[in-house]
């Protein structure tokens, strides 16, 4: 299995909508991606930022590919994403799972 980890950050006060956002977007796409074995949601609210790490899992290279296309270290932004993102991270980082619960 494989972890794929986005980071991004939002004015903390637009966290909620951020949040309602990404469940609209990216974190509904990755659910009907085929090799999606869910997604983790990771947020932190500090110096009037929201800070979010978005950790993904996924059966193999070739599920993320279904998800992000063929390059896949980069990240798939949404035609709103720039209403929320102070900056748009490009790069995504993947990891090779060796344990779990």
């Amino acid at each position: 299995m494989i972890a794929r980890v986005w980071q991004g950050a939002t004015a903390a006060e637009k966290a909620s909508q951020y949040y309602d956002y990404l469940e609209k977007t990216g974190l509904k796409e990755y659910r009907a991606t085929e090799g999606n074995r869910g997604v983790w949601v990771l947020h932190r609210i500090e110096a009037g930022q929201a800070e979010f790490v978005l950790i993904s899992l996924w059966d193999s290279l070739e599920a993320i590919r279904r998800f992000a296309g063929e390059d896949i270290h980069q990240a798939v932004f949404y035609p709103e994403d720039k209403d929320y993102l102070i900056e748009l991270t490009p790069e995504v980082r993947h990891y090779e799972i060796l344990a779990r619960p």
